[in-house]
């Protein structure tokens, strides 16, 4: 008998109407709306400051360019922010959601 993964977090990513009519969000690009899902999928409501997002998760759907400006766009307009850096092979950098447009608690 195999043993079930217990799943970390809800099985969804919330995101309010509020903030989806807001035009803060209406402001973010595609590719900045969408890395900012991902990061909001990584949150498990513990690991605040701490959320980390791979390139791999969205190296099917953009270039690695392409996330490294949706990024730093997400940075610049106060969506999220970097708490720690990562290098190239061993280490990914982690995030924090500043909650200034998104409710996450």
């Amino acid at each position: 008998m195999m043993s079930r993964k217990r799943q970390k977090g809800p099985p969804f990513v919330m995101l309010e109407k509020a903030t989806l009519n807001s035009p803060e969000c209406k402001s973010l690009t595609n590719s900045e709306f969408r890395v900012y899902v991902y990061i909001k999928k990584n949150y498990n409501g513990g690991n605040n400051e701490q959320i980390p997002l791979k390139y791999s998760e969205l190296e099917d759907i953009m270039a690695p360019g392409t996330i490294s400006k949706a990024l730093k766009g997400l940075i610049s307009k106060g969506w999220i922010e970097k708490t720690e850096h990562g290098g190239m092979f061993r280490y990914y950098c982690l995030y924090d959601l500043t909650g200034r447009y998104d409710r996450i608690r």
